[in-house]
Order: C-alpha cells, then sequence, then structure tokens
C-alpha cells in the first residue's frame, strides 16, 4: 500500500465527486483543499437539476455535471456521498469505468467483498478492494477511532453507547431546516418540518431511521452495532445503542461505557488515547471542561473526556467517556479522503 509521502510528485488522479452539491460533497472539496490532495482533474457530479451550476475550486469554476452511468470515463478515485439508491445504481459503472469508488452511503458496507474502512484501525482492508471501498457510519467512527486502540491492548467484550447526533448527519436540508425552525420558533411563528419528520429546534428525539418492529432497533443502532463487529473483526462483542437527534448544526457527540476482558483504570486508557492517532483529549475536571460539538466542528479529531471509573461495575473491567466529532469531517469527508490518500497509484494515460 502506497502512503501519500511515497508518491511521485506526477501523481495527478481524476476525482469525481457524485453528491458535490451536498454537505459532504462541500467537504471532500475543502478536505482535500487543505489537505494538499493531488487532484489532475476534478469533475463535479450532481442531479440534473444542478446541471450547469459551477462550483470553485483551487482557483477554477468547475461546471457542474449532470450524473450518469457514462460520467466515469477516464476516473481514477470516484467519492460518492449522495445516498445509497444513488450508490447501488452508478457505484458499479464507475467501477466498470476503471474507477475506485469510495463510497460514504450504507450501500455496501455490509457486503463480505468490500472493506470497510477506518484508516486509523484497518487501512490494511483497503488493498482488499474490488473496485469499492465503503465509509463507515458516522457514529460507529466517532465511537470507533478512541476504542480500537483499547481494544487492541486490552479486548473490549461489551459496549454500550449513546448518541447526540447533529442535523448534519441528515445533510444539508436538514441543517437549514434546524436554523428555519429554531428562527420560527424564536419568533413565535408556526413551522412545518419537511426534512425531519419531527419538531427539531429546542428538542431532542429519537434518531429518523426506521425502528425494526421486532427488535425495538433503529437503522442508526443497527448499523453502528453490525460495523462495530465488521471494523473490529470480532462478531462476539456485545453492544448496545441508542441513538437520537439534537438540535446541533455539525458535531456528534456520545456517551460510551466499555467493558474490557481484563480490569483497566483510567490513568491506562488517558495514557492510551494520549498517543491513538486522531483522538485529542479534553478532559478537564476543574474546569468541568470536556468534549463538545462547538469544539469539535470544524476540526479532524476525535475529542475524548468525562474518561472515569464505571461505578456500575465493581470488578473494575469498565470505563466511561464522552466524545465528539465533526460528522462532515471525520465522520464522513476525512475519513473518505485518508482512504484516497492510501489508494496504490494506478497508472495514468
Amino acid at each position: 500500500m502506497l502512503n501519500p509521502e511515497d508518491r511521485p510528485v506526477s501523481y495527478q488522479p481524476v476525482v469525481a465527486i457524485v453528491g458535490v452539491t451536498g454537505a459532504v460533497g462541500a467537504e471532500f472539496i475543502a478536505t482535500m483543499d487543505r489537505r494538499a490532495f493531488p487532484v489532475g482533474k476534478l469533475k463535479a457530479l450532481a442531479s440534473a437539476r444542478s446541471a450547469g451550476k459551477t462550483i470553485d475550486f483551487r482557483g477554477e469554476k468547475i461546471v457542474i455535471e449532470e450524473l450518469t452511468e457514462k460520467s466515469f470515463e477516464g476516473v481514477d478515485i470516484a467519492l460518492f456521498s449522495a445516498g445509497g439508491s444513488i450508490s447501488r445504481k452508478f457505484a458499479p459503472a464507475a467501477v466498470k469505468a476503471g474507477a475506485v469508488v469510495v463510497d460514504n452511503s450504507s450501500a455496501f458496507r455490509m457486503d463480505p467483498n468490500v472493506p470497510l474502512v477506518i484508516p486509523e484501525i484497518n487501512a490494511d482492508r483497503i488493498r482488499d478492494h474490488k473496485g469499492i471501498i465503503a465509509n463507515p457510519n458516522c457514529s460507529a467512527i466517532t465511537a470507533l477511532v478512541p476504542l480500537w486502540p483499547i481494544h487492541r491492548q486490552n479486548r473490549i467484550k461489551r459496549i454500550i453507547v449513546s448518541t447526540y447526533q447533529a442535523a448534519s448527519g441528515a445533510g444539508a436540508a436538514a441543517m437549514e431546516e434546524l436554523v428555519e425552525s429554531t428562527r420560527a420558533y424564536l419568533d413565535g411563528r408556526p413551522f412545518t418540518p419537511k426534512v425531519i419528520p419531527l419538531p427539531y429546534a429546542f428538542n431532542v428525539f429519537s434518531h429518523n431511521t426506521a425502528i425494526d418492529p421486532e427488535t425495538g432497533y433503529n437503522g442508526e443502532e443497527t448499523k453502528v452495532i453490525k460495523e462495530t463487529r465488521k471494523i473490529f473483526e470480532d462478531d462476539q462483542i456485545a453492544i448496545g445503542v441508542t441513538c437520537v437527534r439534537v438540535p446541533v448544526l455539525r458535531a456528534h457527540c456520545e456517551a460510551i461505557t466499555f467493558e474490557c476482558e481484563k480490569p483497566i483504570t483510567e490513568d491506562e486508557v488517558r495514557a492510551i488515547l494520549s498517543k491513538a492517532p486522531g483522538v485529542r483529549i479534553v478532559d478537564d475536571r476543574a474546569k468541568n471542561y470536556f468534549p463538545m460539538p462547538i469544539d469539535a466542528s470544524g476540526q479532524d479529531d476525535v475529542l475524548v473526556g468525562r474518561i472515569r471509573k464505571d461505578l456500575s461495575d465493581a470488578s473494575g473491567h469498565s470505563i466511561s467517556m464522552f466524545v465528539s466529532a465533526d460528522q462532515l469531517l471525520k465522520g464522513a469527508a476525512l475519513n473518505a479522503i485518508q482512504i484516497a490518500e492510501l489508494l496504490p497509484q494506478r497508472a495514468i494515460a
């Protein structure tokens, strides 16, 4: 596997962004710029209603093209973030044309032939791809980046997670709806939601994915359970998840309690996480200052704090902590770009 610093200067892939007008699409562009990701040519792809509009990319106006099955000729890397149905329809066409797809939807995550990758955890799986690499669910990424280094040293056998998820997880339209519904609430005006089918301003509610009538778990919770086991390559981990939406624009938070096979102390956890890639400890008890969405927004690391012994477990095997990460960055665009950075160079004509 080729590391970015090992690539020759001449490496200039043709990159396509599917869903370029969405919240994650915008972050793809900003993240590539910030990380100096090499791009020989950018193809901006979206629905027919956006075709003909332009976006700015490195001093150029890029005309948005309508996404079709013929959009991927000559493309080396295709970054998808337009929903599962679009990925299922068009990703195979991109692969057939010779592109490597990094998909941000749930379409291929549980396909046994598709690597599900968080670079800080299982970058080696990138080499196993057959044309498609899946970006995990944002809630899974937020939890697993700090849990993995602990799991490596003292296997985690049980995880309980409660999420506090931002509007950005439902896209740019949901973020706008949160702003507008909040403005209406403060003005005393009625507001009819269109994106999130529940009142969003000053409210907290169960994640807006469908509830399985048999298990009582919603789709987001089921994703976290299944994806954790796949990424950790451990089907025996016991996982309980409760996912909710909170009126925050773009950074998810999670309360996590985990139980290890051997006793573990909070000092051991801090020592492990202080050296963990993609993690920053924010844990000031004296000032009561811990991870917050306002601090996580716009930066790359998963913030971790409230690290403490789980007092409900007298055996000393369990720790509780609170984490926050930017859903649009590490939870989506940044993770995808990190994967793209690690792709082996393909011969470019």
